[in-house]
């Protein structure tokens, strides 16, 4: 018996067929395929084709590589944010995820829309190591940031947040 498929379809309407075990590691899907197949009486073999409107199809075929290269792995039920925030990013993924910054940007907004905390942690601890260390004007760069306040208001803020500066 072959293995049950969806059809994943993007924003610009591109179709991307994928197994079912890889369109579940988003629970955006597997919620969608569970209340599609509560409908349905004959489920295994109707074919399913699911929009993913906030995500193009750039972005929903490296989502789905990487869904594909984590089918599976079976990550922690982690709700706790320390643990969450201490584990360390996988070698593969940091590997993934050495993609221009919009693309970095995009993928991450696509985990979070389709409920892949696995993939939004992970795009989020990149963009951590971005800007650790870094001054103001230093991620203002990196993030194409205008600064938009006056000398004299960033003075004030300085001063008022004296405490929190290394010393």
């Amino acid at each position: 018996m072959s293995e049950a498929t969806v059809t994943l379809i993007s924003s610009d309407k591109q179709k991307f067929q994928v197994s079912k075990k890889v369109a579940e590691k988003s629970v955006l899907i597997k919620n969608l395929i569970s209340d599609m197949n509560q409908d349905d009486d004959d489920d295994d073999e109707e074919e399913m084709n699911i929009p993913v409107p906030n995500v193009r199809a750039a972005v929903l075929q490296k989502v789905i590589e990487w869904a594909e290269h984590h089918k599976d792995t079976n990550f922690p039920d982690v709700d706790d944010e320390d643990t969450r925030k201490s584990t360390p990013v996988d070698e593969w993924d940091k590997k993934f995820l050495e993609v221009d910054q919009e693309m970095l940007y995009e993928i991450i907004l696509a985990a979070n829309y389709m409920n892949i905390r696995p993939l939004l942690d992970a795009g989020c601890k990149i963009v951590a190591e971005m800007i650790r260390g870094k001054s103001p004007d230093e991620i203002r760069k990196i993030f194409n940031i205008d600064n938009d306040f006056t000398p004299e208001e960033e003075a004030a803020i300085k001063r008022e947040n004296e405490w929190a500066e290394d010393r």
